[in-house]
């Protein structure tokens, strides 16, 4: 059976005891190999999976199963409190400085011993206590297989099944120095001569190992700094009514229905309408609009805004999971736990490396004992080690997540939320954006622009408040902007008599026991209008995009109105953006092609598609790709579906509804076009990233093997360039949060 999206049921799951990208490699072709289960995504980063499976053949606990025969733990991922999360963190942070202190105290007798074996550092003092092997035995000992015990256990887990990864490698290089040494140990017995020994290798090879694990856990805790910024933005807690009794509860109990109470300067805690009260809302955080939004009875207000002024009471219409924000958060942890394309070069890369590495230090060894330094046993071992230690692939498996999480996390405080890490890579070789008119390029709004009466000047207040008492019945958003646009001119509307309203035409109506009519040439004329003093102005008004109205005064031309939906302040400087990035700019719209050619003027595009209707527009999108373009389209998310899922990415502008997430690829929490420039740098930013890291992590070790293959690099060395390498990786991703564009 042919596994369909709605069939299809998402689990994620917390993953512990990964390692390296072969671990996350194995758990990922463990789970993918599951019947039922369409696709699994491993992130050794976020230390997650996702999993798409069909519930009746296989179940969360299959997953869980599988996770844990493959040698990891794995359990549900749970919804928890910023509050929680921070103290997780801190808590697996404060465990592994333990065991880095522990470590470090047993290794430095150990280092400082070494140290005094070379000609050059002879004059350091060493206390005659640390050169003996017994005294190294004690002090070694626990670093290996207490301190050391999780390499010991991932290492057992791999080989039983069947594979290898950085566990192997660690417990090969270290237990080869370790009992080496002890067996130079009771060797020593018999001997009366000293003999050096490795014990310093093993345990400074394991402290290292863990302090680069420990400044790694560290700068990964700062890469996932966006999710806790947004969940931090929510309400701790809510001012409910319940039965006439008013009480703060925490935010999790809040049911859809309940009457909640904002006071000013508070957070409104849920998604919900207004039932009572007159207030101003800051919505910076989801609009990105600096300028409070007034709010009265019957409004709608999304949770975590701030209530500026007044008081509200409101009605719970979205809690929990369900609100603008937990939707952010959930498309934004989505985004960071997916897998970019590009990640499938390190995952083949880190599939097969570690055996590779097995060999070329069991080559190394051979080549040294028989060939160069022949039945020198102990310099043969001390180069093969080297080898296995630098070659560990971590920096590989981090290279690509850390830059997906930091790219998509900084894009999200930008109000970029890309729904995949898939997305966030492709959206990088975009050459042609097509905007759509209405809602993207103008503000989605008709506003009254002008107002003439027959003889080119202003009218009077008094045939201005009957043009507004005409339109005021009409549910037509012209006739809106009409009334808006007087009543802003201070003038009060009177009541009209009657009222008719006649499709694509206009309205009559009687007012003040005058006939009024309001509408386009073709109503005028069948109402014996003469209109000819009217035909310039209105052609004048048409050729600069507005919509043109005529207004007749029992049966005689009174006066000509104008209105338009505007474009955005930003539209033109984006569209420069665009055009400054090599980006072809097109507009698609409905319109006549002389109204769309005058707005897109004015936002500076040159290229439209004009009188294009709904279902046309995703075919306009497919030449555009026949001719080897890639495609963003750029719409509302709900009329301009198919062209969204037609194109190569589908960015939606809106703020942040269920509707527009879902048939975007990417949701543009800002009305501001500057953010789809914004999106294709921030993409161009975070492939450039991962590029550098995957050349990085890879030079680590191309470069690394053979230098320690040839014995110039000793095993703490190769361990310290090791650790360094992840930590660089790390510390190289988390740049991209500080992107300014």
């Amino acid at each position: 059976m042919e596994t369909t999206f709605s069939d299809n049921e998402q689990a994620s799951l917390q993953i512990t005891g990964m390692t390296c990208a072969a671990c996350a490699n194995r758990i990922e072709k463990g789970l993918n190999k599951l019947e039922g289960v369409s696709q699994a995504t491993v992130n050794l980063a976020l230390e997650t999976a996702q999993v798409h499976f069909r519930s009746d053949s296989v179940s969360v606990p299959d997953l869980i199963k599988k996770v844990e025969q493959l040698g990891y733990h794995a359990k549900p991922k749970e919804e928890r409190k910023i509050s929680d999360l921070r103290d997780e963190r801190k808590q697996e942070v404060r465990k592994q400085q333990r065991k880095l202190l522990v470590s470090a105290i047993l290794s430095l007798p150990l280092l400082w011993a070494m140290v005094g074996h070379f000609s050059f550092t002879s004059w350091i003092w060493v206390p005659e206590l640390f050169m003996n092997p017994w005294f190294q035995l004690v002090l070694a000992t626990p670093v290996q297989f207490v301190i050391g015990k999780s390499f010991y256990v991932g290492a057992y887990k791999a080989l039983r099944n069947g594979s290898a990864n950085m566990d192997v490698l660690v417990a090969l290089g270290t237990s080869a120095a370790y009992f080496y040494s002890l067996y130079l140990t009771f060797e020593s017995i018999t001997s009366h001569h000293e003999v050096e020994m490795y014990y310093e290798t093993s345990s400074v090879l394991i402290t290292l190992i863990l302090m680069g694990k420990l400044f790694e856990l560290m700068a990964k805790g700062r890469s996932s700094e966006a999710i806790k910024t947004l969940m931090g933005l929510q309400a701790k807690t809510a001012l409910v009514v319940r039965e006439g009794i008013e009480s703060r509860i925490p935010i999790e109990e809040v049911l859809v229905g309940d009457l909640v109470l904002v006071k000013p300067g508070e957070k409104i805690p849920v998604d919900g309408e207004v039932v009572d009260g007159v207030t101003s809302v800051d919505e910076s955080m989801i609009t990105g609009e600096s300028l409070p939004v007034d709010k009265r009875m019957g409004d709608t207000v999304i949770g975590a805004t701030v209530n500026a002024n007044g008081s509200l009471r409101i009605r719970a219409a979205k809690v929990g999971r369900d609100t603008v924000l937990s939707q952010i958060i959930k498309v934004v942890e989505e985004a960071q736990g997916s897998k970019a394309p590009i990640q499938r070069v390190a995952d083949v890369i880190s599939g097969i490396f570690v055996p590779i590495v097995v060999g070329i230090a069991i080559v190394t060894f051979l080549v040294w004992l028989f060939a160069v330094d022949s039945g020198n046993f102990s310099g043969a071992l001390e180069k093969a080690i080297a080898v296995l230690v630098i070659a560990c692939p971590c920096a590989l498996g981090l290279a690509t997540p850390t830059s997906i999480m930091a790219g998509s996390g900084r894009a999200a405080e930008l109000g970029i939320l890309f729904k995949g890490g898939e997305h966030l890579e492709a959206t990088h070789r975009i050459d042609a954006v097509v905007l759509d008119k209405t809602g993207t390029v103008t503000n989605g709004k008709p506003v009254l622009t002008d107002i003439e009466g027959a003889n080119g000047k202003d009218l009077d207040s008094i045939l201005l408040s009957w043009i507004a008492a005409a339109e005021r019945p009409s549910e037509h958003p012209l006739a809106d902007a009409v009334v808006a646009g007087i009543e802003a001119r201070g003038v009060e509307a009177v009541e009209s008599e009657s009222f008719q309203a006649i499709p694509g035409h206009g309205v009559t109506a009687f007012v003040a026991g005058r006939e009024l009519l309001i509408g386009t040439r073709k109503l005028m004329g069948e109402h014996g209008v003469d209109i000819s003093a009217a035909e310039q102005r209105m052609s004048d008004m048409e050729q600069e995009g507005k919509t043109a109205m005529l207004v007749a005064v029992d049966g005689v031309y009174a006066a000509t109105v104008g209105v338009a939906d505007t474009i955005k302040e930003t539209s033109k400087q984006a569209v420069d953006r665009l055009r400054d990035l090599g980006i072809q700019v097109l507009m698609i719209t409905g319109d006549n092609e002389r109204t769309a050619r005058a707005i897109a003027e004015q936002a500076g595009i040159r290229e439209v598609l004009a009188e294009v209707l709904p279902e046309g527009k995703a075919n306009e999108v497919k030449k555009l790709q026949v001719a080897g373009k890639k495609v963003a389209m750029i719409g509302d998310g709900i009329n301009d579906a198919p062209a969204l899922a037609t194109a190569d990415i589908g960015m939606a502008i809106g703020t942040g509804t269920d509707v527009a997430m879902e048939a975007a690829d990417v949701t543009l929490m800002r009305g501001d076009l500057n953010s789809i420039p914004d999106a294709i740098a921030m993409s161009r930013r975070t492939m450039q990233n991962i590029k550098q890291n995957l050349f990085w992590a890879l030079a680590y070790n191309v470069v690394g093997i053979p230098i320690a293959a040839s014995g110039f690099l000793a095993p703490w060395l190769a361990g310290a360039a090791m650790a360094l390498s992840s930590v660089s990786v790390v510390l190289n991703a988390l740049r991209l949060q500080r992107v300014k564009l």
